[in-house]
């Protein structure tokens, strides 16, 4: 019975242990996705919507009477 629960702790720690990091393809796919939100993050914030709503947002703290 120690014998099979001895191997169950080494296959869990090895599991744990052997992953270093992400490989190059996996760098890869994590650099095109970022690359990918940071594009489409830009877009939506440099359109004219977003920049016409902060402005009313501005407009309207700027103009209530305290």
């Amino acid at each position: 019975m120690s014998t099979a629960i001895s191997r169950v702790k080494t296959r869990l720690l090895l599991a744990v242990v052997e992953d270093d990091g992400m490989s190059t393809a996996e760098y890869a796919i994590g650099t095109i996705a970022a690359a990918a939100f940071g594009a489409i993050l830009y877009t939506v914030v440099t359109g004219s919507s977003i920049v016409d709503a902060l402005t009313g947002i501005i407009d309207r703290a700027l103009a209530t009477s305290v």
